[in-house]
């Protein structure tokens, strides 16, 4: 709407609120008085303004104070933040966080990826014979270390690890799948679609909650070229269950020449406390006999993004020599970061040093004595109110679906936000926190909290009290 359309009475008006938006320069000048550290470039202060003109133009009484346009340029570059890839705080709980990057990485793996990013790297050369290598050697004596496994491979995560199983060994025959496993993890990514889409046939067998060794023996026939026992890593069927044990499932596969693959997600190399009972270990997996086991590098292992296969040497081998392996493939980034937390497993620590593992099976006391001291200082400092609760926990990432890890946490409540509007402002913080509303309250759960991230939380506590 042009300033001309406007009637007598009001074009006076707005060429008023008009004149008194600031210059750029001038909007410019405040803000390097401000020393927030933050750069504000031209471009920011041009957008706020024309919105402010087109609110004006609008018949609207927008607020043309410098102050008010300062405030805009924030909102403007926390806006403009949101879409950055940056570090936050969990205080979820959750401590695989599947929207948060998951496991937080160890130091050997942060130093390998450090240094490989850092320049060139022996990524596909081999050294010693001065001869192209692969890529793969940097971690697959080591993976068969730690699970007792023939041989290995990785690719860039589970889901490609399964597709790049059933591509090689399926191909267009058929594959024998419990009806109680065909499940759908994050994204929309199915079972049964995924044989589907590769030219393959499922065989269904059993019923949701009941499958024996009979259905799958039964099913097996001149197109069947391998059996699929999937973890179902994201829910639970429970009551009125029966499945057969691994070795029925092994020895039945073997019987028939065929190979007995099981998908176990979100696999784990060492048990802790925090597991309930009859979890099993990829170890536990390799030595019941299964030909090949797939599983995560970011979920309980507690490393990057990664699909791995370990299993018997026949048959890694011809997953090896698909072409759908050039297309799957770990980058550098992730194979250094991968070998750094295979290292933490491998050394006399067991993996003790592995975050994600610290955080799963931290001490309650612990935890509480850690809570306690966050309310105190967020008490000392901030105009909020805050007090330790008892929290539950997750493993997160679709892994164990049902347990629930005894925690503490910080129950933080604002004279004048609602828990909701506080859970804004912490979000749009910087760094963000991310953070859960429970009972009318904010919920800062001290169990994914790093190394610094307390005082971080006061911090931010403290100026959004101050802003009221």
């Amino acid at each position: 709407m042009a300033a001309t359309s406007f009637p007598p009475d009001k074009y006076e008006l707005v060429r008023e609120r008009l004149r008194r938006l600031p210059a750029v320069d001038r909007v410019q000048l405040a803000w390097a008085d401000q020393a927030t550290g933050q750069r504000l470039d031209t471009d920011t202060i041009r957008q706020v303004l024309a919105g402010r003109r087109r609110q004006i133009l609008a018949g609207e009484d927008a607020d043309c104070s410098l102050a008010a346009i300062l405030d805009d340029c924030r909102s403007a570059l926390a806006d403009g933040r949101c879409d950055e890839l940056q570090p936050v705080i969990n205080a979820t709980g959750v401590v695989l966080h599947t929207n948060l990057g998951r496991a937080p990485l160890a130091r050997r793996a942060l130093a390998g990826l450090q240094t490989v990013a850092a320049g060139y790297s022996n990524l596909e050369y081999d050294l010693k014979s001065g001869e192209r290598g692969s890529r793969y050697d940097h971690v697959t004596a080591k993976l068969c270390r730690l699970t007792g496994a023939e041989a290995a491979l990785v690719v860039n995560n589970n889901a490609a690890a399964v597709l790049l199983a059933i591509a090689a060994l399926v191909g267009s025959g058929e594959v024998i799948v419990s009806r109680g496993e065909l499940v759908e993890i994050g994204g929309g990514f199915r079972v049964p679609q995924v044989i589907a889409r590769l030219g393959g046939q499922l065989r269904e067998v059993g019923t949701t909650n009941r499958t024996g060794i009979e259905d799958y023996r039964q099913a097996i026939g001149e197109q069947t070229r391998a059996i699929l026992k999937v973890h179902c890593s994201n829910f639970r069927i429970t009551g009125f269950t029966s499945l057969p044990d691994d070795r029925q499932l092994v020895d039945l596969a073997s019987a028939h020449g065929l190979p007995a693959i099981y998908d176990i997600g979100s696999g784990y190399l060492r048990g802790g406390a925090y597991l309930p009972a009859g979890e099993k270990s990829v170890a536990e997996a390799v030595a019941a006999g299964y030909d090949l086991v797939t599983f995560s590098g970011d979920k309980l292992l507690g490393g990057p993004q990664a699909g791995i296969i370990v299993g018997k040497r026949s048959w890694v081998e011809r997953l090896y020599g698909d072409q759908l392996l050039r297309a799957l493939r770990i980058d550098k980034l992730s194979l250094a970061a991968l070998a750094g937390t295979l290292d933490e497993y491998l050394d006399d620590s067991g993996g003790a040093a592995i975050p994600a593992q610290q955080m799963l099976g931290a001490d309650p006391a612990g935890l509480r004595r850690r809570a306690g001291r966050l309310a105190k200082n967020i008490n000392r400092t901030a105009t909020v109110t805050a007090a330790v609760v008892p929290a539950s926990s997750q493993a997160g990432g679709g892994a164990l679906p049902e347990l629930a890890i005894a925690s503490w946490a910080v129950a933080v409540r604002h004279p004048q936000l609602t828990a909701d509007e506080l859970r804004n402002r912490l979000r749009r913080y910087r760094p963000p926190i991310i953070v859960r509303v429970e009972g009318g309250a904010v919920l800062i759960d001290v169990r994914c909290l790093l190394a610094g991230d307390d005082q971080k939380v006061v911090a931010a506590l403290t100026e959004i009290g101050k802003g009221g």
